[in-house]
């Protein structure tokens, strides 16, 4: 899961980025940061626009007459990665999904219900929304943002019960799988980085074992 490590480094240059920015290597982000780079990778956030973003942030804080506050949380370059995000000829990132072609929508989402029918008897309920949103197609297309929303609760609700159909010994496996790969990791980490990474890459893997689709938007492509 080679996605790890890449995963890894787009959080890691970032935080060191902002405490070069910043000048203070002991800096650790708070939990929010944290969140806030998490948003930003999903939305497809090119790294360079995040550490141009920072730059642009601290350039502008520098050339003010008065600096009683230091700069204690990321949030402050939020608007200034966006400005950046906008400019990349990349990607710009979304607040909400953007709008996607009507065939791709529909594909995605019959892709999806047919994998589930195809799944354990257990996820046949979920199949069924899947079935019920593209019989009303029209109407849900009209809103992605609830659209999204609906579905990633859907996807909660299908880690769940994968997760509690997973045999104790798959379970130890992803474990010690996971371990592994953060063993290099950890001592540069704070417990609440561990637990988000933790937690991605568990809900990764076990979907991915009991061949399981993702649903929320985001990973229409």
């Amino acid at each position: 899961m080679n996605d790890l490590s890449n995963y890894f480094n787009y959080f890691t240059e970032i935080e060191e980025h902002f405490q070069q920015a910043r000048g203070t290597s002991l800096f650790l982000l708070s939990p929010i940061d944290w969140a806030l780079i998490e948003s930003w990778k999903a939305s497809g956030v090119p790294l360079e626009a995040v550490l141009r973003g920072i730059d642009a942030a601290f350039e502008k804080w520098r050339s003010r007459k008065s600096r009683v506050q230091q700069v204690n949380s990321l949030a402050f370059c939020a608007q200034a990665v966006l400005t950046e995000a906008q400019r990349s000829p990349d990607r710009a990132p979304k607040s909400t999904p953007a709008p996607f072609p009507e065939s791709a929508l529909r594909g995605y989402l019959e892709a999806n219900r047919d994998a589930l029918r195809q799944a354990p008897a257990a996820f046949a309920p979920i199949a069924e929304v899947l079935d019920e949103i593209l019989r009303n197609f029209e109407a849900a297309s009209a809103d992605l943002e609830a659209l999204d929303q609906r579905l990633t609760v859907l996807e909660q609700k299908m880690i769940a019960l994968a997760r509690s159909d997973q045999s104790e010994s798959a379970a130890l496996a992803l474990r010690r799988d996971l371990d592994r790969q953060l063993g290099p990791y950890r001592s540069k980490m704070s417990a609440e980085q561990l637990t988000m990474l933790e937690h991605q890459f568990l809900n990764r893997a076990l979907l991915e074992a009991a061949g399981l689709p993702r649903l929320s938007l985001f990973y229409l492509r």
